[in-house]
């Protein structure tokens, strides 16, 4: 994806979202947009809010969600008229059959269609749905009238939908969107906000210069120590052959290179993987469990951890041999293994960091770990309860796309404070992008601010991993 920064600066814009199962690709265009300058406020219907969370996008948008469409303002307006003088353009992505309707006849339901209803500025609608609603007679007319409202309208593109059927309906590139925005405002100058009655509104977070809020920047992990495991342990048998399993290390390293994106300090342990770390990380190598558990145990002493985020999403072995060879075992004596279980990392990870964090007082970090299940998530609750983790990421590597090896992954989010969250196929970036937005949302929600996350936090944590590989 290109992306052409700047060409939004200065620029408040409304983004509607509605009830799609496209809803979660409305976090990756707000970011979009806040990449290209823009302030951003969110409108979501009440079927919105089912999909994702208004915490989620108050906090990477740095202002309140307007939800209700009879809610008020701090400064006394009611939400959606304000943001409809406020802004210079409102873009609805993703946009459901329902909500076209509602538009097209001019019933004002929810915050977006009142909005609407109330501007005189651009309006950019995305639609998306299944290929067959799409196609309906009824939903052609209704997009027809938006367009003669003077609405612009970013078709969907063909592909597999939610349903499993392919066709029309899937939400158009998000580069499409920002660029039919751009567009709309194009030659068209920034204008002032309209002045409000009584103490202005100011958004926790936005940086106000002038009359123009700024809009955040993408730094959200400023200042924070990042630690991901990636990769596959390999155990060994002999000098030459270890059990191990098909992990590559791609989804952490995904994970690695969106926290050094957002301003993080990032620190890589990594088992045995087939793409190079990316730059700016410190690297650790740990190839067996021992020594991964041995750079875990570096990271996390007794006084409280050395990080504000883990994320555990290294393939390490569930068994090792009992009693390896120090020299290769002939072919013509055979090969018998005795295996022990390993230890379970995650868990007494997690263990550690609870009492840590409770000798130092201090608030506890955030802890993602992965699940790598074959058939079904079954275990995968039984196992969040049992790890201690804020979040457990599972997929099934049976699935297509979804194995060891592959650029794409579809996995679920499990947390104990919310219903499990069901993405679909994805890149590995994408879902690494995507997983880092909820931590950012609970780092938030917690205040959390713990020693690993200040500059010597983090040198003090890569002192100790070195001295580790030192001993190794």
């Amino acid at each position: 994806m290109t992306e052409t920064a700047g060409r939004l600066r200065n620029r408040r814009l409304a983004l509607g979202i509605t009830g799609s199962i496209a809803a979660y690709k409305a976090v990756e265009l707000l970011r979009m947009l806040q990449n290209e300058g823009a302030d951003v406020r969110v409108l979501m219907t009440t079927s919105a809010v089912e999909f994702i969370g208004p915490l989620t996008v108050e906090t990477l948008s740095h202002h309140p969600v307007d939800s209700d469409v009879l809610s008020l303002r701090g400064d006394g307006r009611i939400g959606h008229i304000a943001a409809a003088h406020d802004v210079e353009a409102i873009v609805v992505a993703p946009a459901t059959a329902h909500w076209l309707g509602t538009m097209a006849n001019g019933m004002p339901g929810d915050t977006i269609t009142a909005a609407c209803l109330a501007t005189s500025v651009p309006v950019i609608v995305a639609p998306a749905m299944d290929g067959g609603m799409y196609a309906h007679p009824a939903t052609q007319a209704n997009v027809a009238r938006l367009r003669e409202f003077g609405y612009r309208i970013v078709d969907p593109e063909p592909g597999v939908l939610a349903s499993g059927m392919t066709g029309p309906g899937r939400l158009a590139a998000l580069q499409r969107i920002v660029d039919a925005i751009v567009e709309a405002l194009s030659g068209v100058p920034p204008t002032a906000p309209v002045a409000a009655p009584g103490a202005p509104e100011s958004a926790p977070g936005v940086a106000v210069s002038g009359d123009v809020a700024a809009a955040p920047s993408r730094n959200d992990l400023a200042g924070r120590h990042v630690v991901v495991t990636a990769g596959g342990t390999a155990e060994p048998i002999d000098p030459v052959r270890f059990v191990g399993n098909r992990s590559t290390g791609k989804m952490g390293i995904a994970v690695a290179a969106d926290a050094l994106d957002r301003g993080a300090a990032v620190t890589l342990i990594l088992a045995n993987v087939s793409v190079d770390p990316p730059a700016g990380a410190h690297v650790a190598r740990a190839e067996t469990a021992a020594q991964m558990q041995a750079a875990l145990q570096a990271l996390t002493p007794p006084e409280g951890p050395r990080f504000d985020i883990l994320v555990m999403a290294a393939a390490v072995a569930d068994f090792r041999p009992k009693a390896p060879s120090g020299k290769k075992v002939s072919r013509a004596s055979g090969l018998t293994l005795e295996m022990d279980a390993t230890p379970d990392l995650l868990a007494e990870t997690a263990d550690r960091v609870r009492a840590g964090t409770r000798a130092a007082g201090a608030s506890r970090p955030i802890l993602v770990g992965f699940a790598a299940e074959t058939g079904s998530f079954d275990r995968v609750a039984d196992k969040l309860r049992g790890k201690g983790v804020d979040l457990l990421v599972a997929n099934d590597v049976e699935a297509p796309g979804s194995g060891f090896g592959t650029d794409t992954n579809k996995v679920t989010i499990y947390s104990m404070d919310a219903p499990p969250e069901a993405l679909p196929l994805l890149s590995k970036r994408e879902v690494a992008e995507l997983l880092l937005d909820r931590v950012v949302v609970r780092l938030a929600s917690a205040a959390i601010g713990v020693g690993g996350g200040t500059a010597a936090g983090g040198t003090a944590a890569v002192a100790a991993l070195q001295a580790t590989e030192v001993s190794q």
